[in-house]
């Protein structure tokens, strides 16, 4: 995988709400650099192979936020100790030069699946593995990583940069990819913005011959689930792709799929162990 598609798969996310705040987020607006179609070459964003997925992310953010007239990043992944011991980190500190504001930005990127047997269209939103959800991630970053701007530690990291923390904007860039049950495909959802939905997913038992022996299938690595699966190098039969989902799900793990139907025709979807 290049990372150039890898940026490509960033460049075509959404952000997970846009226009109003949810649960008293302020969204930043990333349009514009989405809309920037300036790719990176190979040397430009220095990422490791190994990088985790959430920091690629932030390498994408970075390059894109730089790639604008209208950002200009101040500082970045900024670690606020106590007694020498890590409490936390803000993300970015960016000045917006149309308003003349500073904004504290904190990027998120995740993969939730809806689950229609939970109450509330919120808490269906949950991680692959069940180990994580969508208000759970809202919660941790209105009660741990946006009030951290305004801890005492804090405060004497902004003053050697000059800043004060009373004139910061806070703003969160909140990216999903999102999956349905196969069943709802074609569904709305009011809360969301549904444009993040990008697949869907089902159960091993629907994971059958009958239904996907033609096709060819991909499991990405997690660093890779950003990308378009067309730009797969290795595509597998279902013969072969059953036994490494039925390793990944014995292991309480849930495989994202790539999946190429034909020359034209890509689908990306979960087989769940839940």
């Amino acid at each position: 995988m290049s990372i150039k598609n890898e940026y490509l798969g960033f460049l075509n996310s959404k952000t997970l709400w846009t226009d109003k705040t949810l649960l008293g987020l302020s969204p930043f607006n990333i349009e514009e650099i989405l809309e920037n179609d300036a790719l990176p070459d190979e040397t430009e964003i220095n990422i490791r192979d190994n990088e985790v997925l959430g920091k690629r992310i932030e390498f994408f953010f970075e390059y894109g936020i730089t790639n604008t007239d209208q950002y200009e990043i101040i500082a970045k992944n900024i670690q606020v100790y106590q007694d020498k011991i890590t409490i936390g980190e803000l993300d970015f500190l960016v000045k917006d030069h149309r308003t003349n504001n500073t904004l504290h930005i904190e990027v998120v990127y995740k993969f939730y699946l809806y689950d229609p047997l939970i109450k509330g269209e919120l808490q269906q939103w949950i991680g692959p593995n069940r180990k994580d959800t969508l208000l759970q991630k809202i919660e941790k970053l209105k009660i741990k990583q946006l009030p951290l701007l305004y801890r005492e530690e804090t405060l004497s990291i902004l003053e050697d940069i000059d800043i004060d923390s009373k004139s910061i904007h806070q703003q969160v860039c909140y990216m999903a990819n999102l999956f349905v049950p196969l069943s709802m495909k074609n569904e709305l959802f009011p809360i969301i913005n549904n444009q993040c939905i990008v697949g869907f997913w089902l159960r091993s038992e629907a994971f059958t011959s009958e239904q996907y022996g033609n096709s060819y299938f991909n499991i990405p690595k997690k660093k890779n689930w950003v990308t378009d699966p067309k730009y797969s190098d290795a595509w597998f039969s279902f013969t072969a792709i059953k036994e490494q989902v039925r390793v990944s799900l014995s292991q309480k793990k849930s495989p994202l799929l790539w999946m190429k139907s034909n020359e034209d025709s890509y689908d990306r979807f979960f087989v769940v162990w839940w």
